[in-house]
């Protein structure tokens, strides 16, 4: 099968790790692959291994939302009529080209499948999740022209229906991660850093992410010089974050690490991950988390609370963070046996539910389904048009 994938190669976000796991898992698997990607023109990106590669222009590249520039719709037209795939798959990167991609694909005659990545607050309550709320407002009509939509729970299934997107047309595929890269191992961070308890974050470091609630509880706790607080990642919330929580503090940030394995080392290092998210998706740096062994604290938000259900974690409200941190930090730094506990059961909840491979069956499986009922669709229109002429 040839798989036309849109979807984001820069800068570095959940949605760029979805598009390059799933990616390879179908190349593995042996299906022919074109990446069609956002890329400002003047800019260079490196290529991914396998993959014909588009690039289509753009004003504005963030990890939230892309603005393309006004060709880029013809760019993708003619990329698309000319690779020819059997379908087309779009990872959506919240932007105006996706409201255009029916459109687009009707005129081509291909079949589409979207990934919806927008956050949500399982609970909304929040100025924050009611922003991500019209999100799904605005989006809801137009995903109702994709022939599947992709989300990652039955609350956001729920959610898409009530407005009006069909039932039938949404699926729900959670998260995967390669259970043979992300596994429990040695690790020489602790011993870098000179400690014997590791916490960590690595994600974005934006406001949706609620990062200073976790730096205040920590450093409220007085968490003592053998346990580091590990932060992993970049975002618009970042230099003005570390100029108040700093070293002294017991924090150390890293920055964003590029390095896939020197990421997995760290994981590998650590005792317990933190996902304190107002709004989330699923959160793939926690499925990576628990597939590493490590134990997890995270809030109810978006899917994660559904990830750490019945036992494989702890689950925080997505209000008062701060003191719900307050009181756990302590117990997890003083009991390494509850967090090895912990740390036994994600990785066993990730391959009971979560893995990389189940994903991709389950993928191979709509698509299958999708081409099947575009053929069907075909079919009859060809025929009613038949009888007109």
């Amino acid at each position: 099968m040839h798989i036309a994938w849109l979807g984001k190669k820069s800068p570095f976000c959940g949605n760029v790790t979805y598009s390059r796991e799933i990616t390879n898992a179908l190349l593995e698997r042996g299906h022919k692959v074109s990446f069609l990607h956002f890329a400002p023109e003047d800019g260079e990106v490196d290529s991914w291994p396998g993959r014909q590669e588009v690039s289509l222009p753009c004003l504005y590249l963030s990890q939230g939302y892309t603005i393309p520039s006004l060709k880029s719709s013809k760019v993708l037209i003619d990329a698309l009529d000319d690779l020819k795939p059997d379908l087309v798959h779009a990872s959506l990167t919240l932007s105006p080209l996706d409201f255009l991609l029916p459109e687009i694909c009707q005129e081509l005659n291909l079949p589409l499948v979207a990934t919806f990545h927008a956050q949500f607050d399982s609970k909304p309550r929040n100025i924050k999740s009611g922003t991500q709320f019209l999100a799904y407002q605005l989006y809801a009509p137009f995903l109702a022209n994709y022939d599947r939509v992709i989300i990652f729970s039955e609350i956001q299934k729920d959610l898409l229906v009530r407005l009006g997107v069909p039932a039938e047309k949404v699926a729900v595929i959670p998260n995967g991660v390669d259970i043979d890269k992300y596994y429990p191992g040695v690790s020489n961070v602790k011993s870098e850093f000179n400690v014997k308890r590791i916490f960590l974050y690595l994600g974005r470091i934006s406001q949706a992410k609620n990062i200073e609630s976790m730096l205040k509880a920590w450093k409220n706790s007085q968490m003592g010089s053998d346990s580091r607080l590990i932060i992993v990642g970049d975002g618009p919330l970042a230099a003005y974050l570390q100029t108040l929580y700093t070293d002294d503090d017991g924090i150390r940030w890293l920055g964003f690490v590029a390095d896939e394995q020197r990421r997995i080392e760290i994981l590998r290092g650590a005792d317990v991950f933190i996902l304190p998210s107002l709004v989330e998706g699923l959160s793939l740096s926690l499925l990576e988390a628990m597939a590493c062994g490590l134990a997890c604290i995270a809030t109810d938000a978006g899917a994660d609370g559904e990830v750490l259900d019945s036992g494989a974690g702890v689950i925080l409200d997505t209000q008062k963070v701060t003191g719900q941190l307050e009181t756990l930090l302590p117990v997890f730094r003083d009991n390494p046996e509850l967090t090895t506990a912990l740390g036994i059961k994600a990785r066993q909840r990730v391959l009971e539910r979560y893995t990389l491979s189940r994903n991709i069956t389950q993928l191979e499986r709509l698509y299958a389904e999708v081409l099947k009922q575009h053929k069907v669709d075909y079919q009859r229109l060809a025929g009613i048009k038949s009888r007109f002429i």
